[in-house]
C-alpha cells in the first residue's frame, strides 16, 4: 500500500485527524433534529458501536440545544452539520461542538465568514468544508459543463480560501460525490493541491447492500493510495451499520488492528452442514471481539483445515458434525450444534497480539 498521504493534523474534541493520527470512523445521526432524547439515544448507540466521531444535522437555532445535550451525554466528538446560517454555527460554538461543517461560501459577507473563523479559532473547533456533486456553484458548474471531478475540487479550494483569507487553517475537505469514479478523482485533484486533513465519502451511496459496495471501492481505492483521514460510510440504514462497515473496510485494507478477520468458503457439492447460516451467526458473534485474529468457517474436513492453515482457528463442517482447528491442527471434533460455541470458546482463549497496521 503507498504511503500515507502527510497532512496538517486537526484536533476534533479529544482526538486527532490527519497527520500520523488513525484514520477515524464518523456516522451521523438521523433523528429528527429538535427531538433531543431521540439524538441522545442514537448517539448512545453509535458510541457503543464503536463510532469515534458524530455529526448531527442543526437545521436552526432552535436545534442547538441538541448538541448541547449530546455533549453532556457521550464522550465522542460532536460534528454540527450547518448551512447558510452563520449564527447557527457560532451558537454551536457556544453550545461546546467540537467541530462545524459550514461552507463559507454559502453564509454571506466576509464579515460573516470572518466571524465565524474568529469564534472557532478562539475555541480550538476545526472547520469541515464539505463540498458534494449537488452543492458546487453555478459558474463553476458553467465552467467545466457539470460537478465533474475538477468541479468539485475548485468549489472546495474556493471555499478553503475563504477561510485562509481570514487566517483559518484548522480545516478538514470532503468532496463527495455518488458517482464513485467522480469521487475518487476529485479527492485525488484535491490531495495534490494542499495538505489539509480529508474526511471520505461516497455520498448519497445507497442501501445496505449496494451503499457498502461502492463506499468500499471508493474509500478503499483512496485509502490504499494513502489518501484519507477519517471516513463515513454514507448508508440507507441504521447508523450503527455505518460503523460497522467503516471498520469492516479499514479492517480489510489493514488499517485497524483491534478487529479479527473473519474468511469462509463459498461452499460447494462437499457440504454438509448449513455453512452459509453458519458464517453468519459467526459474524455477528465476532463483531463485539477485539482481537486481531483470522477466523475460518469452511465446508468440509477434507480441505478445511489445510486451505484454511493460516486461520489462529477456525471450524471445517462434516456431516451433521465439524472440526475445531488452530493454525491447520485439527484440536478436536464436535456436534454440528455445538460448534459456534465451541468456536467461540477457543476465540476466548486466544491471547491478544498487536499488529501493526
Amino acid at each position: 500500500m503507498t504511503e500515507r498521504r502527510k497532512t496538517k493534523q486537526v484536533k476534533v474534541g479529544n482526538l486527532f485527524i490527519g497527520g500520523d493520527a488513525p484514520i477515524t470512523v464518523q456516522s451521523m445521526l438521523n433523528k429528527e433534529a429538535h427531538d433531543i432524547p431521540g439524538n441522545v439515544a442514537q448517539a448512545k448507540a453509535l458510541e457503543a458501536a464503536g463510532c469515534q466521531i458524530i455529526r448531527a444535522a442543526v437545521p436552526d437555532l432552535d436545534a442547538v440545544p441538541t448538541i448541547a445535550a449530546l455533549k453532556e451525554a457521550v464522550a465522542v466528538p460532536i460534528v454540527a452539520d450547518i448551512h447558510f446560517n452563520h449564527k447557527i454555527a457560532l451558537a454551536c460554538v457556544d453550545a461546546g461542538v467540537d467541530k462545524v461543517r459550514i461552507n463559507p461560501g454559502n453564509i454571506g459577507a466576509d464579515e460573516n465568514v470572518r466571524a465565524v473563523a474568529n469564534k472557532c479559532r478562539a475555541a480550538g473547533v476545526p472547520i469541515r468544508i464539505g463540498v458534494n456533486s449537488g452543492s458546487v456553484e453555478k459558474e463553476i458548474l458553467a465552467k467545466y459543463g457539470g460537478p465533474t471531478p475538477e468541479a468539485m475540487a475548485q468549489s472546495a479550494m474556493y471555499h478553503v480560501r475563504l477561510l485562509e483569507k481570514f487566517d483559518f487553517d484548522d480545516i478538514v475537505i470532503s468532496i463527495k460525490s455518488s458517482n464513485v469514479h467522480n469521487m475518487i478523482e476529485a479527492y485525488q485533484r484535491v490531495a495534490a493541491l494542499c495538505d489539509y486533513p480529508l474526511h471520505l465519502g461516497v455520498t448519497e451511496s445507497g442501501t445496505a447492500r449496494m451503499g457498502l459496495v461502492k463506499s468500499a471501492v471508493g474509500i478503499g481505492a483512496l485509502l490504499t493510495q494513502g489518501i484519507g483521514d477519517t471516513i463515513r460510510v454514507s448508508l440507507t440504514d441504521d447508523p450503527t451499520e455505518e460503523v460497522r462497515a467503516g471498520f469492516d473496510i479499514l479492517s480489510a485494507i489493514g488499517l485497524v488492528n483491534d478487529r479479527p478477520t473473519l474468511i469462509s468458503c463459498p461452499t460447494c457439492g462437499r457440504t454438509k452442514i448449513d455453512l452459509i447460516a453458519l458464517a453468519k451467526q459467526v459474524e455477528d458473534r465476532l463483531q463485539d471481539v477485539r482481537k486481531p485474529i483470522t477466523v475460518a468457517v469452511m465446508g468440509c474436513v477434507v480441505n478445511g483445515p489445510g486451505e484454511a492453515k493460516e486461520a489462529d482457528v477456525g471450524i471445517a463442517g462434516g456431516d451433521g458434525c465439524g472440526l475445531i482447528f488452530k493454525k491447520g491442527e485439527v484440536l478436536r471434533k464436535v456436534p454440528e450444534d455445538a460448534l459456534l460455541d465451541e468456536l467461540m470458546k477457543e476465540i476466548e482463549a486466544l491471547s491478544y497480539i498487536s499488529r501493526e497496521p
